[in-house]
């Protein structure tokens, strides 16, 4: 049961309190919240950050891996009217801490993995008041539960605007420093009242429906299909990270019969000698995006799911989907089988030219978007928001392809150099500036090759310093230090000179052509 008439995060979770109060919204390692005791602990969470001086429309940040405390801090934070800025986990310790301090959070809460580190990076947080643990580990900070726990039930009934930022999602920098996705209430939940007006099969939702959050909360594709979830009225399964043989399990014990997976996933879940074994009848469909997936991939989980499958196209600055492939275009043999698929409904698409203006059908530029889902704005970077979204609202995605006579869009290629592994956004630049840090590096371009489990795998291409010399193996480490291990090469090409134009500029195409031929896109 949705609430369509809900203008925030907040009132979601109110009339889902009013109309589903004694059901079960989540389900986290053996404890279940139903909507009402969700209804409280968010009243209460979001009574604790007034009491501790959090100002309207301060930042928090979260860095944990998934659980039903982050989503009662989430929506206790946007009754606050605060900003929740949940930190990738799988970040080196010095990404972590630039993002913790770009959003100037107020309160860092910390997951039991990663006490020992933030212990580590205290010296490199001045903005953070307070720290505090969701699951114990660290004596001298504040417990979570105590602290909730301790608060008012009343709900604070802040005045809040359709307008207010919820969420503060950071994504990969092209220059090398994440940059924040202002994501407001409206966003959120635009195209969601939208789609009640003419609603597809695979996105109508029975209180029967037990959704799985499968996929990071720091991602779009984590906290947006659990908000969705909210939205809905079903019960969210979370499971704390991914692992293929519990996701299986989580089938078993739940009946799950929605679920957001990105390719890679997929890929593992699949190939469990279990999943050619188990029972999938409960299983509706898979929603699945955030990177391409190969053709044989896709063909083998629609022979072992047995269920509907829907292709999602989209970004962290289009608040997730904004593209679908239905479930009825997947037929193997249709030329729309390697498209993204058609707009949503409220969401317009447009082709532009070097020069912005639109192309006509069937040629290849960049696509442009424009929904009341489009981001707010990047945190703090005017130049990079004004770069990104224009004054109408048009939102320029990096991505290149065309729009068929039916509206089917295909992707191309990717205008800017952005790598895509295992659905995480990797920019050269990052890379680069990492590697470059080696004192034997004379210079560095980093490409994306194609990789058959991660869609595409992190390459550099090395020139040493004259009379240099250091292994691959060792620069890869060098990288680690500086940088999450996914973003780091996997492996490393040694060259005497980097292939450049008559302007200087590195010929990266010379250096990634050789490893895409015989492919008809440059997205793998």
């Amino acid at each position: 049961m949705s609430v369509s008439g809900a203008a925030t995060l907040a009132d979601v979770i109110r009339a889902q309190a009013r109309l589903r109060g004694e059901s079960v919204a989540l389900v986290f390692e053996g404890r279940s919240t139903s909507y009402k005791t969700l209804d409280q602990n968010t009243n209460r969470v979001a009574n604790g950050l007034v009491a501790l001086g959090v100002k309207p429309h301060e930042r928090i940040a979260y860095l944990g891996k998934n659980s039903d405390t982050f989503i009662e801090l989430l929506l206790g934070a946007v009754k606050a009217d605060v900003v929740m800025a949940p930190v990738n986990w799988r970040l080196a310790g010095p990404e972590i801490a630039f993002i913790v301090e770009d959003c100037k959070a107020a309160i860092l809460f910390v997951g039991p993995e990663f006490v020992e580190q933030v212990r580590g990076l205290r010296a490199q947080l001045p903005s953070v008041r307070i720290f505090m643990t969701t699951e114990g580990g660290a004596s001298e900070w504040q417990d979570y539960k105590s602290w909730r726990d301790a608060q008012s039930d009343a709900d604070p009934l802040l005045a809040l605007s359709k307008n207010d930022i919820a969420i503060q999602l950071y994504t990969s920098g092209t220059t090398g420093k994440p940059k924040g996705a202002m994501l407001s209430h409206d966003n959120f939940l635009s195209l969601l009242r939208i789609a009640e007006i003419d609603t597809p099969d695979w996105n109508k939702w029975t209180e029967d429906d037990v959704s799985l959050v499968a996929m990071p909360v720091f991602h779009i594709g984590g906290v947006g299909w659990a908000v969705y979830g909210l939205y809905h009225g079903a019960k969210g399964v979370i499971a704390r990270e991914f692992d293929p043989n519990k996701v299986l399990d989580f089938f078993e014990q739940f009946g799950i019969s929605k679920l957001f997976l990105v390719p890679a996933a997929m890929q593992f879940i699949v190939r469990q000698p279990r999943a050619r074994e188990m029972d999938f009848s409960k299983l509706r469909y898979i929603l699945y995006g955030a990177s391409p997936i190969p053709a044989a991939l896709l063909k083998e989980c629609i022979a072992v799911f047995g269920c509907g499958f829907v292709q999602m196209y989209g970004m962290t600055e289009t608040t997730g989907t904004i593209v679908v492939l239905g479930p009825e275009d997947h037929v193997e043999g249709r030329d729309c089988m390697r498209s993204a698929g058609k707009a949503l409904p409220g969401v317009e698409i447009a082709i532009l030219d070097a020069d912005g203006k639109p192309l006509p059908v069937g040629e290849v530029g960049e696509i442009a978007t424009r929904s009341g889902s489009n981001m707010v704005g990047y945190w703090n970077l005017p130049e990079a928001s004004s770069r990104t979204l224009d004054a109408d609202n048009w939102l320029r995605t990096g991505d290149a392809g065309y729009l068929d006579k039916d509206g089917y869009l295909y992707i191309h290629d990717r205008i800017k150099d952005m790598i895509i592994s295992g659905g995480e956004n990797i920019y050269p630049a990052e890379v680069e500036s990492a590697i470059c840090d080696h004192p034997d590096v004379a210079e560095v371009a980093v490409v994306g090759v194609p990789d058959d489990v991660w869609g595409e795998a992190v390459k550099a291409v090395v020139v040493l310093k004259p009379g240099k010399s250091v292994s691959a193996a060792d620069l890869i480490s060098f990288a680690r230090e500086r940088i999450a291990s996914f973003k780091s090469p996997k492996s490393i090409d040694f060259i005497a000179a980097l292939p450049r134009n008559a302007s200087g500029k590195i010929l990266r195409r010379h250096l990634r052509d050789p490893y895409w031929v015989g492919r008809e896109r440059q997205v793998n």
